[in-house]
């Protein structure tokens, strides 16, 4: 099977030395692509900027900074993909200028005009073909199940891992994590607290070998 993840945050520049991003580390996705690698499927990882080494085996790895870089190599990526898992942290919005030099500090308050960026899990909703399994993650803080089914609906997932943030000792930055797991038909498996890499394996069991 030809999987194509991606993981870890986007960059938007605001100017040479400054960006607009999120607290993703890349973990998670890192995981699932280790998990599917050890299953024998053939790996396609799209990453942000992190500070992971890229897994062994893959057979593409193609590095990004931009929500307009991760459009792009998903969409180029996405037509041999027969699993498409999307664990990436997209910026939502971007500067709508990004100087050329940098900016300087002055008096009083800097306005930053931003724009939406590319819903990338919409477009490649709307690309799915008949035979692909679509998977998206849900980060939120509240309202964890409706967010996150409400996202599964409206990007035509699959499949949605749903957690949340801001706990102490899971999510963002941590070795451990624990997921909601919601499938299009109705079913749904609560995947306790437990080491991402743990998580990525029990995650890929369920989305491929469903009961």
């Amino acid at each position: 099977m030809n999987v194509l993840i991606n993981a870890g945050p986007t960059r938007e520049s605001i100017d040479p030395v400054r960006f607009i991003s999120n607290r993703s580390t890349g973990k998670m996705g890192y995981a699932i692509a280790e998990a599917a690698l050890k299953l024998g499927h053939a790996v396609t990882l799209v990453s942000g900027p992190v500070s992971l080494a890229a897994p062994e085996g893959l057979a593409r790895f193609v590095r990004i900074e931009s929500a307009a870089e991760m459009a792009e190599a998903m969409k180029q990526a996405m037509p041999g993909a027969d699993l498409i898992v999307l664990c990436a942290a997209v910026a939502d919005y971007r500067p709508v200028v990004c100087s050329s030099s940098k900016i300087k500090k002055g008096e009083g308050r800097l306005i930053l005009e931003l724009e939406r960026t590319e819903d990338i899990a919409l477009s490649l909703g709307k690309r799915k073909r008949a035979g692909q399994i679509l998977v998206g993650f849900a980060a939120e803080t509240d309202d964890l199940e409706s967010n996150a089914l409400r996202k599964m609906r409206e990007k035509n997932f699959d499949w949605i891992a749903a957690n949340e943030v801001g706990k102490p000792g899971r999510g963002f930055a941590s070795d451990n994590n624990a997921l909601t797991l919601y499938a299009a038909d109705g079913r749904r498996f609560n995947l306790e607290l437990k080491p991402k890499k743990v998580l990525a394996g029990e995650l890929l069991s369920l989305i491929l070998n469903p009961l």
